[in-house]
């Protein structure tokens, strides 16, 4: 059960990710052209590759296991209360969704309004890819490592992460335009929640003690953790709805 658990997180973690990252590659595509901005994604993703395959098994290698587990869970602790804690205020109507559309809008509008390449070569395109890539696919890196390297599953968290990337990368070239239509709150709402829930369970087995039912307590821990986000969304709808009215 664990093992799907972990690919869900990876994959749907990734995917939001990648169509942010896709949103900022499509705008220096079609504004500056597509040879030095591709060359940037491609550098980028190398580049992220490499990481995975330096640290990843580095730390899965070296660190004892109790004291990676315990690091780790306080890390995607950290890490998923974040990710929920935005979730969450968006769910309520507290902070403005991701909007996709808006965010190709500004990009276009900012390298329209670069000087065009002397050669060949556009060096805006290939850093604006670049970056946008790596930034995003930064995150990617660190959730496929804190979640594969403590139960010794690196290799299918990378290639969960790998199978979400390439979706995204396949639904962008089909559609040609940015996906504004993806339910991205809700998929970053899933990622917190699964984040949260494994951040926990390795902190605590981390820390010397064993879950009642093994890894099934990681969907437990997930029910809890929807509860109390579906509460609190629900709590801060009725007091901003107080407040307006006020």
């Amino acid at each position: 059960m664990s093992d799907w658990l972990l690919i869900g997180a990876v994959f749907v973690a990734s995917a939001v990710e990648a169509v942010e990252a896709l949103t900022i590659v499509l705008a220096a595509g079609l504004t500056r052209g597509w040879r030095s901005t591709l060359e940037g994604a491609a550098a980028a993703f190398a580049l992220l590759c490499v990481l995975v395959m330096l640290f990843g098994p580095a730390i899965a290698r070296w660190v004892p296991i109790g004291a990676l587990r315990l690091v780790v869970g306080v890390l995607l602790l950290i890490f998923g209360l974040q990710w929920l804690r935005k979730a969450i205020l968006r769910a309520s109507g507290n902070k403005a969704m991701h909007d996709e559309d808006a965010i190709f809008r500004d990009e276009v509008e900012r390298l329209s309004a670069a000087p065009a390449p002397a050669s060949g070569r556009d060096a805006t395109a290939f850093t604006v890819s670049f970056k946008g890539v790596f930034l995003e696919g930064m995150e990617v890196v660190v959730i496929v490592v804190t979640l594969g390297a403590p139960g010794g599953r690196l290799g299918l968290a990378a290639l969960a992460a790998g199978a979400a990337v390439l979706t995204v990368a396949l639904i962008g070239l089909a559609v040609h335009r940015q996906l504004a239509e993806v339910p991205e709150n809700a998929m970053k709402m899933t990622v917190g929640l699964l984040l949260t829930s494994f951040g926990t369970f390795w902190a605590v087995e981390g820390a010397g003690v064993d879950w009642p039912g093994s890894d099934a307590a990681i969907l437990a821990l997930a029910a809890f953790y929807g509860l109390v986000a579906f509460a609190l969304v629900a709590a801060l709808r009725v007091r901003t709805g107080t407040t307006e009215a006020i």
